[in-house]
């Protein structure tokens, strides 16, 4: 994507890193929201599950109208490539199916800024630490998609979906880690195309 060796590295990530990365960032804000906050256990699960069930809607409208908005300016579309036009064409590329964390973390601290304006600070730890998980299960469920092999179960119906997404429609199923929000927004495949697979 970059002719700058140092450029082209930040582009390209192990599916090993985000969990790594993230993990420790996610139990801080856990414990910061019960310990520090001295929230319930209760109320800190509630806000976590909260933050986790957002996320999934998050993942939708960025993947639907951000991620698959492209612009008509050739610099627009350079931008558009690089965040997620690479993915539709390589998508088999196994260091460019997480999102790296020169892109990750900028845009966390961004909607954490973001939420902090509808928030408390304790009560935002534990929502927040509610999407950092689902984001982190966004992103190895989409490594997942494109690299294991699914016999039957949930995760089968979500690899079908995805691939759809991929090798039928790019303009329908833009759920990852789930299709929950293309069934209520209409944008899912019908049973045919399903069985196409």
């Amino acid at each position: 994507m970059f002719k700058n060796r140092f450029l082209e590295s930040l582009t390209k990530i192990h599916y090993s890193v985000p969990i790594i990365f993230w993990v420790p960032v996610i139990l801080y804000f856990v414990r910061k929201a019960y310990l520090q906050g001295e929230m319930s256990g209760g109320l800190v699960a509630t806000f976590f599950l909260l933050g986790l069930a957002f996320w999934t809607l998050a993942e939708y409208v960025l993947h639907r109208w951000v991620f698959h908005f492209e612009p008509k300016s050739a610099w627009g579309q350079r931008i558009h490539f690089i965040f997620h036009g690479v993915h539709h064409d390589y998508p088999k590329d196994r260091l460019r199916l997480v999102m790296p964390l020169s892109a990750s973390i900028p845009m966390a601290t961004i909607i954490y800024a973001l939420f902090s304006l509808f928030f408390a600070e304790y009560t935002l730890s534990a929502f927040f630490s509610g999407f950092l998980t689902g984001y982190l299960i966004y992103d190895e469920c989409h490594y997942a998609m494109h690299h294991a092999n699914f016999k039957s179960g949930l995760f089968k119906k979500i690899k079908d979906h995805h691939m759809l997404h991929h090798y039928s429609d790019p303009e329908k199923g833009f759920g990852v880690s789930s299709y929950v929000w293309d069934l209520i927004f209409g944008s899912g495949f019908s049973r045919k195309s399903k069985k196409e697979l």
